[in-house]
This record gives C-alpha cells, structure tokens and sequence, in this order.
C-alpha cells in the first residue's frame, strides 16, 4: 500500500467520476483504474461501485476514506517540516470562502500570502450551500480552512474564530409603508416578504434567530445565494431584505433602516478541522487573516 494509493482512492470519492479524478490528478483513467483495483486487492475489499452512470463509496470505501486523507494529511505534514527547515512552504491549501465576504478583500488577502509563499498552491472553493457546506468539506477533509458565518456554537469537530461583525441593517424600496418610520421593530415587519438566502447561509440563520426569539413567523418569497443580488430584488419590489450595507454599494431607489430592539449582528469566522492539526501553510494563513482582521 502507497501514498499514491490513497491519493487516486481520495480523489475519485471526491469526483465521484474516475474521468474527473483522471484530469485532476494529470493521468490516464486507465492508470487511475489500475491503481484502485490494486488498492482493493491489498485490502481484500471493493471499495467503490461502478457503474456507467455513476461512482459511489461502498461501506468499506466509506469507512477508509477519512483514514485515507488523514495519511495523505499526515504526509502533507512532514513535507511541511522540512519545507519550514529549508526556509519557504510547499504544498496545496484549500481554501472554502462564501459568495460575498465583504469583510476581509479576500483577492487581496490571498495575493498577500501568495506573494509571500509563492512555493504553496491555493485553491478556492465557494460551496452553494454557504456556511453549512463549508463546514461538511471541512469535518470530511476536503478543505483546510473557510471563511464562514457561524452564529453560535459550531458543529462537533470544527474550531471557529470570530474575526469580525457586521450590523445587518432592514432594505426596503422607495415608496415602502415603513420608510418614514421613526422606529423598525421585528413586529412591524410581520406580514412582509422576503428576499433571502436559503437555510444554511449565516446571515439567514441571524435573521431567522431574530424574528425566532421575537415569536414572528417570517415569509421568505425570494431566495438568492448572491448577496450582491439581494438588493436588486428589492429595488424591483419583490420583496424586503436585511442585509450587510456593504451589500447595497448602489442605494439608488432603496432605503436602509436599522431594526431596533433585535440581535441582528453578522458574524464572519474562520474555521478549520478540531481533529486534525493544520498545516504549516495554513498556520500562515490564519496569521495572515488574524492581522487582516485586526
């Protein structure tokens, strides 16, 4: 059993596609193929199902596959060790952002950190489900570190540091009934529709937790996972929103308003993996966004 073993197994579960893995590993299928069925050899167990349509883990694959990343990691480690002694990082660092940070200029942080560490490979992944699907990539392996929203306690197994928050202010068209309102409450926006992003997203998950803890149901009409679009939406009448005034650089035709009375604070994280210890590269990473941050 080699590395090299375990590095085709990770990536065809990951790709689910044994032409995917190829391209991504820089082989022919065919190489791709031969390696796993030697793998399964070894083991004495089918690890994948194949079929013309699909690629799935079987409850062996299942079981290996973190066991798999833990030595690819372990490997990743010692490589870091020697890079350190020698004086410059090597190595890949995947990175889980969400759609619209806002925050940090995460073209810039990474510029910053490339320039500094040319020798590391970064890869950035946004995931459709937000913060929740940040965090899953995260407990299976997939990414070292994201860049999320997670209001309250993370899940089991991951570290979150808070690095900054935002107050998420109430967006309403011209025109709108509460426009010239003195004072916004929870209450007032009871029988609204609103534009939101889907469960899972961490300024939903604020909002919901408000309107929650003030005993409001809340109607949801429109869901977008681009929160520079939520304003737009908005502007058209199709709905009101509570979003990050970064969000809304272009205030043509809007109003923004703050709701009184109402934790509506946004806050934005960096989380990687309690169980497995991070890399070198990603230790200057976290520097990095710690100073960013600050």
């Amino acid at each position: 059993m080699e590395l090299r073993h375990f590095e085709y197994f990770v990536a065809v579960a990951e790709e689910r596609s044994f032409t995917r893995a190829a391209a991504r590993l820089h082989v022919v299928q065919s190489g791709v193929s031969s390696v796993i069925k030697a793998l399964e050899r070894d083991l004495g167990a089918d690890l994948l199902e194949r079929n013309s349509k699909r690629v799935a883990l079987t409850d062996a694959g299942e079981a290996l596959l973190p066991r798999a990343r833990a030595a690819l990691d372990a490997a990743q480690a010692a490589r870091d060790v020697v890079a350190e002694v020698r004086g410059g990082l090597r190595g890949t660092l995947r990175i889980g952002t969400l759609t619209s940070v806002g925050l940090i200029d995460v073209p810039v942080l990474l510029g910053t950190f490339h320039r500094t560490h040319p020798g590391v490979m970064l890869q950035l992944t946004v995931s459709p489900r937000g913060s929740v699907g940040l965090l899953d990539a995260l407990a299976d392996g997939s990414l070292d570190l994201a860049l999320v929203s997670v209001p309250g306690r993370p899940p089991a197994g991951i570290q979150v540091r808070q690095v900054a928050w935002r107050r998420l202010d109430l967006v309403l068209p011209e025109g709108h009934r509460l426009a010239d309102a003195d004072e916004v409450t929870i209450a007032d926006l009871a029988d609204e529709l609103f534009v939101d992003f889907p469960e899972g997203y961490g300024n939903r998950v604020v909002v919901d937790r408000a309107f929650a803890a003030a005993g409001i149901r809340r109607r949801v009409g429109v869901e977008v996972i681009d929160i520079g679009s939520g304003a737009s939406f908005v502007r058209e009448g199709l709905g009101i929103a509570v979003l990050p005034p970064f969000a809304v650089p272009d205030r043509r035709g809007l109003i923004l308003k703050s709701v009184t009375g109402a934790d509506l604070d946004w806050p934005l994280g960096v989380a990687v993996s309690a169980v497995r210890a991070p890399s070198a590269a990603a230790r200057a990473l976290l520097a990095l966004i710690g100073e960013t941050a600050a």
